[in-house]
């Protein structure tokens, strides 16, 4: 396990809710090859705070990469949705990007 991976899950043992804290390590799973870990991660962070909009992109392309074209698209859906309410434009025009990449 590399040493990012130690340092946040060492971060997390006092903010265990912590939003960016959850998502850095997902990022960190998906690159040393663990998306179970980085899908857990993710799915933990919706549920603790349905706003987080970065989490949405990630997931929404993990779930791609696992054949889940039908939850990618809900993701993406609900990223937009939450985006959208939040004035993050950016995120918003990101999220959409990939739905039509997918969705069409």
């Amino acid at each position: 396990m590399n040493d990012r991976i130690e340092k946040l899950k060492e971060f997390l043992k006092t903010s265990p809710e912590d939003c960016f804290l959850n998502h850095a390590l997902a990022l960190e799973y998906i690159k040393a090859g663990e998306d179970g870990d980085a899908r857990q991660l993710f799915e933990k962070n919706l549920l603790h705070d349905p706003a987080y909009v970065a989490t949405y992109y990630h997931l929404g392309k993990l779930l791609e990469r696992q054949g889940d074209q039908d939850k990618a698209i809900n993701t993406y859906e609900r990223g937009m949705q939450q985006a959208k309410a939040a004035g993050d434009m950016h995120s918003y025009n990101e999220l959409q990007g990939a739905y039509e990449d997918l969705a069409y």
